[in-house]
């Protein structure tokens, strides 16, 4: 038997409907705040990735799904969003009449990582963008919306963490402090720390090994190195938090180790999934739209895990399970062939029907309405059929109504809409 391959998953009815749900929600809020769906390909020039992302990170080193195309050129399974939003931004020239465009958008990546709970090797994200716009508003809006998402989805064991990483300018002191106490323990490092110390000294501090993250405990803050208008920006995204009621932790040690990376960096945190882990993470990289040959514009944007969100909200997948509304136990050739017919005609009205068309006993068919979770059951046999006269079962209730055969969609339709009259 041929089986899934490992780190992927499947998206089976019953949860599929609970994804939805989450799509929906998602998608009212984000248009709400103005933002517009953009869908980009999931397979890029390999080239899009290794310059934003950064060729020395693992995700380009070790878990990108690369491959040469036929002509012997580069490609890759979209590791994350990011990128191709900035990419068709530029190339789509968006920016020339108003270059501020906000994104949002939903579906899968790839990373060939270790799998484990809530993370996959396909996983999908829920991203939103903001381009051409540097006011810090538009910060502590994004964290606004977010903590107002998870609040929607029933997330409650949330936490947003929050952080400043400067500019280039607030760097260069900040590098050389770092670079000093990395000398003082470049031993206590891991191998990936001691090969980035020299070049990009901020990763060390990005880095997940539980021993260097207890090294670097004591690593000093950018907040501490920033220039007036770094400083400033970051006051007013937290007085803006503030006053919108959001409650946030200042963390020192959440950094992204990319130049084009600035001032505020964010992350939600849960605990629904066992240790303390991220769900959401975001924040500027003013300097990603120029690196990718584009004009000097800021941004700053957020994605969220929609596999670990799926898990974490309270919504539950039975809730939005689609159950037939009606069922119609149809016994005979000619009852059989109108059956046929009337559900056909239901579907296209707006009503969730089903039928057995396999010709099996009334009794069976009523199991198989009991198993799917069908509110009504129209009963119609050869009996009805002379009469003229259906039996339409309530199977909560199983109050039973003769109804008419003539017309019969139309009066199903009436009474499922308006079952108290």
């Amino acid at each position: 038997m041929i089986q899934l391959i490992r780190g992927f998953k499947d998206i089976l009815p019953g949860e599929a409907e609970l994804w939805q749900e989450i799509e929906k929600i998602s998608r009212s809020l984000f248009e709400d705040f103005g933002f517009k769906e953009i869908r980009v390909p999931i397979m890029e020039k390999t080239e899009l990735f290794a310059r934003s992302i950064g060729e020395n990170t693992d995700i380009v080193e070790k878990e990108m799904y690369t491959f040469p195309d036929r002509k012997g050129d580069l490609i890759t399974l979209r590791p994350e969003a990011t990128a191709s939003i900035v990419r068709s931004y530029i190339q789509h020239k968006m920016y020339a009449q108003d270059p501020v465009k906000k994104f949002y958008t939903i579906g899968p990546m790839f990373r060939r990582e270790r799998p484990q709970k809530g993370r996959y090797r396909q996983f999908y994200q829920i991203n939103a963008e903001v381009l051409g716009l540097e006011s810090p508003y538009i910060d502590a809006q994004l964290i606004y919306m977010l903590i107002t998402l998870f609040k929607r989805l029933s997330v409650n064991d949330i936490t947003a963490h929050i952080n400043s990483l400067g500019c280039p300018k607030c760097r260069p002191d900040f590098r050389s402090a770092l670079s000093k106490l990395l000398n003082t323990r470049i031993d206590d490092l891991c191998e990936d720390c001691r090969r980035r110390s020299d070049k990009n000294p901020l990763r060390v501090l990005d880095c997940k090994v539980p021993k260097c993250r207890e090294t670097m405990t004591d690593a000093p803050s950018l907040l501490d190195y920033l220039c007036p208008e770094c400083s400033s920006h970051f006051e007013t995204v937290k007085t803006s938090l503030e006053k919108l009621g959001i409650l946030f932790v200042v963390d020192k040690s959440l950094v992204r180790g990319l130049d084009y990376y600035t001032r505020t960096t964010f992350e939600i945190l849960t605990g629904s999934l066992g240790a303390q882990s991220a769900v959401a993470g975001g924040g500027r990289y003013d300097g990603l739209i120029k690196t990718l040959d584009g004009p000097d514009l800021p941004a700053i944007g957020f994605a969220i895990g929609f596999d670990r969100l799926a898990e974490i909200t309270s919504l539950k997948n039975s809730d939005f399970e689609q159950k037939p509304e009606v069922f119609i136990a149809a016994l005979g050739d000619q009852c059989q062939d109108k059956a046929f017919e009337w559900c056909c005609i239901l579907g296209t009205q707006g009503i969730k029907a089903e039928m057995d068309m396999e010709e099996k006993s009334l009794k069976s068919q009523m199991k198989k309405a009991n198993r799917l979770g069908a509110g009504h059951v129209l009963i119609f046999g050869q009996d009805e059929l002379e009469s003229g006269k259906a039996l339409l079962r309530n199977m909560a209730t199983k109050e039973q109504t003769e109804i008419s055969v003539e017309k019969i969609p139309d009066q199903v339709k009436a009474i499922l809409k308006n079952p108290s009259k």
